[in-house]
C-alpha cells in the first residue's frame, strides 16, 4: 500500500503533462517505476484507500491464463473490463480483423498461448513453462509474453503488461512482470493483484515456493479528468491494514485452472476499505 501511495503522490509532485491520442486526454506521466510484493510472506498488495474489485482483477488473469479472446468469456468468468475496449473502441470497430460482437482479436491470452511461430504453427508458452517448472527446470527464458509486433493491428488493444519472466533458485519461484503502460488510478489495483496472484498460483500448480514478484511499470501516468479525485480525495485517506488472501488448495494443475476452477476459489480475509472512488476511464 505504502508502494502504491508513494507511486501516487511521485506523479502529482514529478510528472509531466503527455497528451494521450488514443484517448485525447492529457496524462500527468512519470517514467518508470517499481513495486515489489512478497508473496512468500503472504503481503496481499491491496489497495485499502478506496474499494477494490479484486475478484474481478483476478477473473481477467484467469482468463489470460485460459487464452481468451472473446469479452464474453471473460463476462462469465466475472469480470467486464473487456466490454467497453471490445464493443465501445471506435479503431477496432472499423477493424476489418473484428469478428464480431465481444471480439478482441489476438491479445493477451490468445497470444500467450498461442503464439504464432514464422515457420507455420504456434507455441503454448504457458503449457511450456509449466512443465519446464514443474521438473524444477530455468533456462533463464522461462517468459510468458503477450506482445506481439506482428499481430498489434489484429487486436483491440496493445498489450499493457506484457511480460511475466519466471525464475527458480532452487524450490523457490520468483516472478518479474513489466508493463509498459499503466493508468496508476484505474488499472494499477487491478495490475498489483494480478502480479502477486500469478506468482503464488504458478507457484501452487508447479509444485514450488513462491518467492518475490517485481513489478516493473515503464509509463506510470495519472489522466487530467482522474487527477482531482487522485489529490483531494484518495490520498487524504489513512489506509488499512493489508488482507489475507487464499487459494483453495485443490487447484494444482494447469488443466485445473483451464477447466473447473471459478472465483468462489479464492477467498479474502480481513479486507477493511474507504469507500469507492468512480475513476473517469477512458478507452
Amino acid at each position: 500500500m505504502k508502494q502504491y501511495l508513494d507511486l501516487c503522490r511521485r506523479i502529482i509532485d514529478e510528472g509531466e503533462w503527455v497528451a494521450n491520442e488514443r484517448t485525447g486526454k492529457r496524462c500527468l506521466t512519470v517514467i518508470n517505476a517499481d513495486l515489489t510484493y512478497d508473496v512468500g510472506a503472504g503481503e496481499f498488495p491491496l489497495v485499502t484507500t478506496r474499494k477494490s474489485y479484486w475478484k474481478s482483477a483476478i477473473a481477467e488473469i484467469i482468463g489470460y491464463l485460459r487464452g481468451y479472446d472473446n469479452a464474453a468469456d471473460f463476462r462469465a468468468l466475472g469480470t467486464k473490463t473487456w466490454d467497453a475496449n471490445a464493443n465501445e473502441n471506435q479503431a477496432w470497430l472499423n477493424n476489418p480483423y473484428r469478428k464480431g460482437e465481444d471480439d478482441m482479436g489476438l491479445c493477451y491470452g490468445a497470444i500467450g498461448r498461442n503464439f504464432p511461430k514464422p515457420d507455420g504453427g504456434s507455441v503454448d508458452q504457458l503449457r511450456q513453462i509449466v512443465d519446464d517448472l514443474t521438473q524444477g527446470v530455468d533456462n533463464r527464458g522461462e517468459i510468458f509474453t503477450f506482445y506481439h509486433p506482428g499481430a498489434l493491428h489484429m487486436a483491440c488493444l496493445r498489450p499493457c503488461m506484457y511480460s511475466h519472466h519466471f525464475s527458480l533458485l532452487g524450490d523457490t519461484l520468483y516472478l518479474n512482470s513489466t508493463q509498459r503502460s499503466c493508468d496508476v488510478p484505474l488499472g494499477l489495483n487491478f495490475n498489483m493483484v494480478q502480479v502477486y496472484f500469478l506468482l503464488a498460483i504458478m507457484a501452487q500448480i508447479t509444485g514450488k515456493k513462491p518467492g518475490k514478484a517485481y513489478h516493473k511499470i515503464v509509463n506510470a501516468h495519472i489522466y487530467e479528468d482522474q487527477l482531482e479525485l487522485m489529490r483531494d480525495v484518495q490520498l487524504t485517506r489513512e489506509p488499512f491494514a493489508a488482507p489475507t488472501f487464499k487459494i483453495n488448495p485443490d487447484i494444482k494443475t494447469l488443466e485445473d485452472l483451464e477447466t473447473w476452477v471459478t472465483l468462489d476459489d479464492f477467498e479474502l480475509e480481513g479486507y477493511e476499505y474507504h469507500e469507492a472512488i468512480a475513476y473517469p476511464f477512458s478507452v
